[in-house]
């Protein structure tokens, strides 16, 4: 049933017969898509700020409670990916559990989720190529002062723009092209953190990694330090869903997802924390703190600046992969609400020989660009807290549901130890919106604005089909 519209346009193969999308992605380059989209440039443009947070390495015990968080919840993630498989991710979560409903919370839960994701999807990627920019300038000392000779309006932020419309480019390709392609990239990012997790051990100094006075005196400002930490972690670990996004063109979803998940989870865990004892117990972090270009200023302490210009590159290799990945997923979201007339039935347009979703995928690309312009904290935190009610918190809602009144649902996997995972997801989720009461305002404008143009669009007329 289209709930906005029953006119969207059905997608024909080159034989004329109607079709969706090709499923080509095997549990490799579904492991390798989520990997690079967690990876990427995150905890390469975040350390500095996540030390800050709580102003010392006692900020790791972050890491550690966002790793905890990030698990619970991929099991709340595999368990809908694997028995609701689709494209769309949370959007056809909740459409399949809430939308059959004719009226209410139902039927706008979808639409609300695909509303807030064209802010904080996009956010989320901005940041890659915001938080690329110093690094880049790192080999390229005088690129500023060179943009401005060009008459460039905007300087490094149109450069961000430009690279964000570049890789929307490159992903206008068939789907089996494109994952063998995130195989490649993924091979460059895992490259990129072994080397600083090898450098790191060679040369770990312990007597750095030094804690204030009162790393652990626990008080409102320690606690509060901690949600502003936790929130940079858990932007770090964002993507460890991406494949649920790409269900309808995954291979066997019903054990592709779950175990893409959780193993994308648990390596990039495991990375995360050796990678950050290994930069602190190199650069001390009173001085890592305060750099914008931490990975590289880490092998330049340790090889000189010509290896770490080399390095850098890898770095940027690192965001390339990221940003590849994240914008495929994401691309598939509003895609698969047109689809199913929750959305502008303009998104549901496919590209007559590539197969890949157009006006969806060139939409977020263009958004993006624009949020490129955006200081890098701004589009880091609004990203994340943005979407922490009508995505992670309805997902978690929805998952009970499920199991409590659709019995007809086959259910490919099951997390372990039902219910307490989701219910340390809803914890973790709750306590990071909590602290960050700052950003509400932003939560409760794209609510707002969300409700009163479903209430627009809904009450367009509708001519269901029987």
């Amino acid at each position: 049933m289209n709930h906005l519209n029953p006119e969207v346009p059905s997608l024909q193969n080159d034989s004329g017969s109607n079709t969706r999308l090709v499923r080509g992605l095997g549990l490799p380059q579904s492991i390798a898509l989520n990997i690079a989209n967690m990876v990427g440039i995150g905890p390469f443009i975040t350390i500095p700020g996540f030390l800050a947070a709580m102003h010392g390495p006692q900020a790791l015990i972050a890491w550690v409670i966002a790793a905890v968080l990030v698990i619970c919840d991929g099991l709340v993630w595999s368990e809908l990916g694997a028995a609701l498989p689709g494209s769309g991710g949370t959007y056809h979560f909740l459409r399949e559990i809430f939308g059959k409903q004719t009226t209410g919370w139902g039927r706008m839960l979808p639409f609300l989720f695909v509303w807030q994701f064209l802010v904080s999807g996009t956010m989320e990627i901005a940041s890659g190529y915001i938080g690329a920019i110093p690094y880049l300038q790192f080999i390229f000392p005088e690129l500023s002062n060179l943009l401005s000779e060009w008459h460039i309006p905007g300087g490094t932020s149109t450069l961000a723009a430009v690279c964000c419309l570049i890789v929307t480019w490159m992903l206008s390709r068939r789907i089996e092209v494109v994952g063998w392609v995130g195989i490649v990239l993924c091979a460059g990012t895992l490259l990129t953190v072994a080397t600083v997790i090898v450098s790191g051990l060679i040369n770990f100094d312990a007597s750095l990694i030094t804690f204030p006075p009162d790393a652990f005196h626990i008080n409102g400002a320690w606690v509060n330090g901690l949600g502003a930490a936790m929130l940079i972690a858990i932007y770090d670990y964002l993507g460890y869903y991406n494949i649920c996004h790409l269900g309808d063109e995954v291979q066997n979803p019903g054990r592709t997802i779950p175990r893409a998940v959780i193993t994308s989870v648990v390596v990039v865990a495991a990375i995360y924390l050796i990678m950050n004892l290994s930069i602190i117990a190199v650069v001390p972090w009173e001085q890592a703190m305060k750099s914008n270009e931490i990975a590289s200023l880490f092998m330049e302490t340790l090889y000189g600046r010509r290896v770490a210009v080399i390095f850098t590159g890898l770095v940027l290799w690192t965001v390339l992969a990221c940003m590849f990945s994240i914008t495929l997923g994401y691309s598939r979201i509003p895609f698969a609400a047109a689809l199913n007339g929750d959305f502008l039935p303009v998104f549901a347009y496919v590209h007559p020989t590539k197969r890949y979703p157009l006006v969806s995928l060139w939409t977020l690309g263009s958004l993006t660009a624009v949020f490129c312009y955006l200081p890098l904290q701004t589009v880091i935190e609004t990203a994340v807290t943005v979407r922490i009610l009508v995505q992670f918190v309805a997902q978690i809602i929805g998952l009970h549901v499920l199991r409590t009144t659709r019995p007809e649902i086959v259910m490919p996997f099951r997390m372990w130890l039902y219910p307490l995972p989701s219910l340390i997801a809803l914890t973790g989720w709750l306590f990071v919106l909590g602290t960050r009461t700052e950003l509400l305002w932003a939560v409760a404008a794209v609510i707002i604005s969300g409700i009163a143009v479903y209430s627009v669009v809904a009450t367009k007329p509708r001519h269901d089909a029987p």
